[in-house]
């Protein structure tokens, strides 16, 4: 991939950069900034470089159209925090106010494009819509920046069409994610462990089928768990169930057994009638699911069995939460899988999304996990093995 270093001096240019902003709100509250704070070693090598800084980026899906409690206005104001400066928020995304803020930085100096999404250009499939909406951000611009892993996946016009049209590079974020996960899936240290939950199982197929011939170990949790379960022959209850996969999971189970890639699965539950924080839970076997009830967490032996897993391993990788851990009742899998990754001396990463918040949550040292990833569907494809739209159009 192109380097900063191959857009040559910066000084006094305008460098337009695609950053991942979509940070969780409550209202207008940010309740995570670990993706804005992740984009800031890009952020700040631009300032020193004395360039104008023109951000674009998402927030929330307001399906092309223009939506107030999408506005990218709590990050502007969070990210000026941080960076001890204003950093203006233009009212538009191409309109006349981007023009006037654009035109309005000086060097050293930092902005922010109003919501991309906000356009429905932004994401269409008609190459040529993305392209002229993409001909009207690059005119904001002399270079282009693509710092957003989490989009990168995405063939989008301020992740793709942008950078055919401005000398591009990727930026200091995208490059830490390529080559932490590029560690944990090329040439991984063994015993190599991958621990996949989220909800459904349909997400993460393409992963299992690309992982069944690289992971020794793969550690199945989270609502994904019970399609398994139920491939296994087991009563799953109420819980989550896509009755659509059960034998695409049968198969996995088989070609798992003739590769040698151990399989681990719940072997107890969380159970509870209904989907709330406060109601009765019980913890039993996985064979023993009542037919009225939902697991919504792996139980206290899985937890264990789990972490015995990954005790050992020398590269683990982590995407997707064992439970619904924003209920405290049900957070005790996650935690464990957590806690079992920052204790262990291998080469630990966390696939983004909802992992990542999940481990700032749940109160854990960030500094004693190998790599928190900023991309959760991002790091997915990629474990998936597929080409990135957005990396394939900065290489070289």
């Amino acid at each position: 991939m192109k380097t900063l270093d191959s857009l040559g001096d910066l000084s006094g240019k305008t460098v337009l950069v695609r950053s991942d902003f979509n940070v969780p709100l409550d209202g207008t509250t940010i309740t995570d900034d670990g993706r804005i704070k992740a984009a800031l070693p890009t952020i700040k090598r631009l300032i020193d470089a004395n360039a104008k800084v023109l951000i674009m980026a998402h927030l929330g899906r307001p399906k092309g159209e223009v939506k107030p409690e999408f506005s990218l206005a709590p990050v502007a104001k969070r990210l000026g925090e941080i960076l001890g400066q204003n950093v203006a928020l233009a009212k538009d995304t191409v309109g006349e106010d981007a023009k006037r803020v654009a035109g309005a930085l000086e060097p050293g100096q930092v902005a922010l494009l109003e919501n991309v999404r906000f356009d429905p250009r932004e994401t269409s499939k008609d190459e040529a819509e993305r392209g002229q909406f993409a001909d009207e951000l690059a005119a904001l611009a002399d270079v282009f920046v693509s710092d957003g892993f989490g989009v990168v996946h995405r063939k989008q016009a301020s992740v793709y069409d942008v950078a055919k049209r401005l000398p591009a590079a990727a930026g200091e974020l995208v490059f830490a994610e390529i080559d932490s996960l590029s560690k944990a899936t090329d040439n991984p240290e063994r015993p190599y462990a991958v621990v996949l939950g989220g909800s459904k199982v349909s997400d993460k197929l393409g992963v299992i089928a690309n992982l069944l011939g690289k992971a020794d170990r793969l550690l199945i949790g989270g609502g994904m768990a019970y399609t398994f379960l139920k491939a296994q022959g087991y009563e799953v209850g109420t819980s989550l169930l896509e009755e659509d996969q059960v034998e695409t999971v049968k198969g996995y189970l088989d070609k798992a057994k003739q590769a040698g890639v151990e399989i681990v699965l719940p072997v107890d539950v969380k159970v509870t009638p209904e989907f709330k924080a406060d109601g009765p839970v019980q913890n039993v076997p996985a064979s023993e699911i009542p037919s009225d009830e939902m697991g919504l967490d792996i139980g206290e032996e899985s937890a264990k069995l789990y972490a015995e897993k990954l005790a050992d391993a020398k590269t683990i990788v982590w995407n997707g939460p064992m439970g619904v851990f924003e209920f405290e009742a049900f957070a005790s899998g996650t935690k464990a899988i957590a806690q079992a990754m920052s204790d262990s001396e291998g080469y630990t990463v966390i696939g983004g999304g909802d992992s990542a918040a999940a481990v700032r949550q749940l109160g854990f040292d960030e500094s004693t996990f190998s790599h928190i990833s900023t991309g959760g569907g991002a790091s997915l494809e990629f474990l998936e093995g597929k080409e990135l739209p957005g990396i394939a159009v900065l290489e070289d």
